[in-house]
């Protein structure tokens, strides 16, 4: 077996793993009982995996819609890792389009739903509607997922002016992705 198939076959049983609980006996499923009910999941489903998405989110600076001479940082899209609870990775998370991809291919863009404040300095937490999974693996059949215990992740503080326009800055964040599937 050589190292890129059994680096494959380890990622592959680790989201396994991840969705179905193996492995995790002292980990206990997400509960979303603490969170505002608009960024709940609906009765119905369960979760199907559980990750942290670690990464980077990119702002661009430009000029306000509809309002002349006034300028702010825009999300231009995010690029994370997307970890199992023991720090594997079993995923990524980019865009734009936002796309959440298992390590087994399989991907799904979602559809936000509603955002919920998560504190100073972080972005809000987020419930999004997944489109139909492309192919076959991990994201099929997810039906929801949710962005909690978010950490950094907002738009930069430093100027953003019609002197910079198109300038780019990348933030640090990190939050948990929990997907859902119906049950």
């Amino acid at each position: 077996m050589t190292f890129k198939t059994s680096l494959a076959a380890t990622a592959v049983l680790g989201l396994a793993a991840c969705a179905s609980g193996v492995g995790t006996p002292s980990h206990q499923m997400f509960s979303q009982a603490a969170l505002p009910a608009t960024v709940q999941v609906p009765a119905g489903h369960r979760v199907a995996m559980e990750t942290v998405g670690v990464g980077q989110i990119t702002y661009e600076c430009r000029a306000k819609q509809g309002v002349a001479g006034q300028f702010d940082w825009v999300f231009a899209g995010p690029d994370a890792r997307l970890l199992d609870r023991r720090g594997r990775q079993v995923g990524r998370y980019y865009g734009p389009p936002a796309t959440w991809e298992s390590m087994d291919g399989s991907k799904l863009t979602a559809t936000q739903l509603a955002l919920a404040p998560a504190g100073s300095g972080n972005i809000p937490l987020q419930l999004v509607q997944a489109n139909p999974a492309m192919g076959m693996g991990a994201m099929q059949g997810v039906t929801y997922i949710q962005r909690v215990a978010t950490q950094g992740g907002v738009a930069p503080v430093s100027a953003c002016g019609a002197a910079n326009v198109g300038a780019r800055q990348i933030v640090n964040y990190q939050a948990d992705y929990i997907f859902w599937k119906a049950a």
